[in-house]
């Protein structure tokens, strides 16, 4: 169903993400996710055929020629980046494919129930865990555990996505991991 605001293009629903990924597989039709930091590649993502674009903080970083592990630092609310990058760059520009929030869902400084609204009202389609601690290991991962910034938070946000119908698409470390995102 197209957006009944403009009558083309985001938001779709959870399940109409699912019925367009589902289109491609049945045409024997890899799936493709491509993370725009611009709208330029946004633009440029969807023409050449993507099925989801993705908006991770890391996107910002790497216009301005850093690794996307810049994306994990302390450098930046990593929520709100992602949302301004939707909101001003890419949302705006995007004609036809879902586009996808990355949700740093172990911000202890929101009330992820209220931020997945303000997500599904900018236009966003679904999400996605990142910043994810799925890729920290060892000592700062027992960290992390320990003091409730933890995978499980993750594993919350998209449960709670779910549940407000938007699509997710997730990171994981661990067939584990994999298990408590389905």
């Amino acid at each position: 169903m197209p957006n009944p605001w403009t009558g083309k293009g985001n938001p779709y629903t959870r399940e109409e993400v699912i019925e367009r990924l589902q289109d491609s597989l049945g045409r024997g039709e890899p799936i493709i996710a491509a993370g725009a930091g611009t709208g330029i590649s946004a633009k440029f993502i969807e023409k050449g055929g993507a099925d989801l674009i993705i908006i991770y903080n890391s996107g910002r970083f790497r216009m301005a020629g850093h690794g996307s592990t810049a994306g994990l630092m302390a450098y930046g609310d990593a929520n709100a980046v992602a949302m301004e990058i939707g909101e001003f760059e890419v949302l705006p520009v995007v004609e036809e494919i879902p586009v996808i929030c990355g949700v740093h869902g172990s911000d202890p400084r929101r009330r992820m129930w209220h931020f997945l609204g303000q997500v599904k009202d900018m236009g966003f389609s679904g999400v996605n865990n990142f910043p994810t601690h799925s890729i920290v290991d060892g000592k700062f991962r027992q960290i992390l555990e320990e003091t409730g910034m933890s995978v499980q938070k993750e594993v919350d946000m998209v449960g709670l996505a779910r549940r407000m119908d938007l699509f997710s698409i997730v990171y994981v470390g661990s067939p584990e991991e994999a298990r408590e995102m389905a």
